[in-house]
């Protein structure tokens, strides 16, 4: 089993892995940049207009971001108390917003702390509810 703390654990990445894996990727900060919070839809194209100050500021009152850098123009996603990614289905460990998923999670595990591999851990749950909902 990986921790996701500790890099030494996470195992090689190769297709597939991800279809009976816990989601541990899904534990980590997320940064992303105001073009994934479009497509998000957290953002409006219209509010692209205003200073990203006053648009990140809405989205920490909204609870949608926990931190923004200024300097570097990055939002930091808000988590669940238990660490969790907001748009992991509890459940099915499945990602809810998948098709619109920031550009930090569709280029996992390329990047990140460990280019290539991830905090893999095997949740046969995930497949047997994944098998049991196709049918």
């Amino acid at each position: 089993m990986a921790d996701i703390e500790r890099l030494d654990t996470w195992v090689k990445y190769k297709n597939g892995l991800c279809e009976d894996c816990m989601g541990s990727c899904c534990s980590m900060p997320v940064e992303v940049r105001l073009p994934d919070l479009v497509r998000m839809g957290v953002v409006d194209e219209f509010e692209l207009e205003e200073p990203i100050k006053n648009i990140a500021k809405r989205l920490e009152k909204q609870r949608l971001i926990q931190h923004f850098n200024f300097k570097r123009e990055l939002f930091t996603l808000a988590r669940r108390a238990n660490g969790d990614c907001m748009h992991l289905d509890q459940k099915t460990r499945l990602c809810t917003i998948y098709e619109r998923r920031p550009n930090t999670c569709r280029n996992h595990p390329k990047v990140g702390p460990k280019p290539g591999f991830c905090a893999y851990t095997r949740n046969p749950q995930k497949i047997a509810f994944l098998r049991n909902t196709a049918a």
